[in-house]
């Protein structure tokens, strides 16, 4: 017998037959009309589309001492308390990045967790991933965290080849396992990976439906996290399950009973889709994305804070409180501290990111920095437009570079005609006459400068 409700966000009344039971399979269902290994995995499209639903409020998550550390070597206890000192920083007032999740196996990721703690900060709020035992239980409850991460892998790839288990038999040790959670009052926070490859009506939406039955019976809340774990979320409305982001998003709120502030995306980048995917989930009615700092993940890598500091931006039209500048202090800490090289062509933290070596866009660049440049670099991330002098710089690129340099404004700005960009570049161009092929090193140009500002005074 189907119901009539007023559905809360579009409060129109609606009829809801939709009660969907675990179809416990003897075999797995391992979705070879999209994912035949041997083959490019295919994008179906049924054109069956998602409603547009971004909640009233969105923020980020973070998994860098996480997921995020899985795929590099350790950090140390300070380099975390560091890292975390400005992330929350970055957060602002209003607590945009709002939680960061944490391992707590070892001693020294509790030191770690404990040394965080003791800094009083209000965001990002302190959460763990751990092992779906009792005894992990008990120790996040002990230390005072009130959120943990649970691994409930949701596609038969994960159920029968690494589990060994029935759909029945995952779905009832995966609810003993909240349960335990619930009994030590922590909130859990349940990852269904690999849900991109995952029978979404015939496991996920009866699973995750029972356990928001069993949060209402006990009577605490309960936090969804749907994981692309290979990256294979496609954002295009019409796209049919399991790889359709708004399908999952809408069909988890829709069909499962999860509210928007308890529903997050955790996503990957093997396809180059995961900043687009985790945008498409705010659009489509999750509050949190999940991500890591520069993007660092296994394999491809996840979600990057940064890209998503900037889209949050760009939806709502404000920052509401975030410190971009610290997105700059954190690249150069990740540089000098931990040697980490961050590609230059990446956005927003990239050595070259908005640099130039072009003639052309450097002369549109002295002219007006707004032709070439994203925003307000030098404002957002303490990173001001600039030139790598090389053979196709020309004079304009010259001139910019000086200026910028020696921070010349106003009257004491230098331009393409100037006798010091005329000196300078007469010596570039005698550089590649002569068969060079490498760029002009900074130090080469200061020391130009040095060489012509000495001639002129000792006329």
């Amino acid at each position: 017998m189907s119901e009539l409700s007023i559905n809360e966000k579009s409060h129109l009344l609606e009829e809801d037959p939709y009660n969907y039971q675990l179809q416990d399979v003897e075999e797995p269902n391992l979705l070879r009309e999209f994912f035949e290994y041997s083959e490019i995995p295919k994008v179906s499209f049924n054109f069956r589309k998602s409603p547009l639903g971004m909640p009233e409020h969105i923020w980020i998550t973070d998994t860098t001492f996480r997921d995020g550390q899985q795929s590099r070597e350790p950090y140390t206890v300070r380099q975390i308390v560091d890292i975390f000192t400005m992330l929350s920083k970055l957060s602002g007032p209003n607590g945009i990045v709002r939680q960061t999740e944490f391992f707590v196996y070892s001693d020294r990721d509790r030191e770690a967790v404990e040394k965080c703690m003791e800094l009083g900060l209000r965001f990002p709020e302190i959460t763990t991933w751990i092992r779906a035992k009792k005894e992990d239980f008990k120790l996040v409850h002990d230390i005072g965290v009130k959120e943990t991460g649970i691994l409930v892998s949701c596609s038969d790839y994960h159920i029968f080849s690494k589990l060994g288990m029935t759909r029945r038999q995952a779905m009832e040790h995966y609810l003993s396992v909240i349960s335990d959670a619930f009994e030590a009052g922590v909130m859990p926070r349940c990852h269904l990976e690999d849900i991109t490859r995952a029978d979404f009506y015939g496991f996920v939406v009866p699973f995750v439906k029972a356990i928001q039955d069993m949060a209402k019976e006990a009577k605490m809340p309960v936090k969804i996290r749907a994981c692309d774990t290979l990256g294979y979320g496609v954002p295009y409305n019409g796209v049919a399950l399991p790889r359709s982001v708004p399908g999952i998003i809408y069909g988890l709120q829709h069909f499962a009973g999860v509210p928007s502030e308890m529903l997050e995306w955790h996503g990957h980048n093997d396809f180059y889709k995961a900043v687009a995917n985790a945008s498409t989930a705010w659009l489509y009615g999750a509050s949190a994305v999940n991500t890591t700092l520069f993007g660092i993940g296994e394999r491809t890598g996840n979600v990057p804070l940064e890209a998503m500091v900037f889209e949050y931006a760009q939806l709502r039209g404000t920052l509401d409180g975030m410190d971009t500048t610290v997105i700059t202090d954190l690249a150069e800490y990740y540089e000098r501290k931990l040697g980490y090289a961050i590609p230059p062509q990446t956005p927003f933290v990239g050595e070259n990111f908005n640099v130039t070596k072009a003639g052309i866009h450097a002369d549109g660049l002295l002219k007006n920095e707004e032709i070439y440049n994203i925003f307000d670099t030098k404002k957002f991330l303490k990173k001001p437009p600039l030139v790598s002098l090389n053979q196709n710089s020309g004079a304009a690129g010259v001139a910019l570079w000086i200026n910028e340099k020696y921070g010349l404004t106003g009257e004491h700005r230098v331009d393409k005609h100037s006798k010091i960009v005329s000196f300078v570049k007469g010596w570039i161009d005698e550089q590649y006459a002569g068969g060079r092929v490498s760029g002009i090193a900074p130090e080469e140009v200061m020391a130009l400068v040095t060489e012509y500002t000495a001639s002129v005074e000792s006329e």
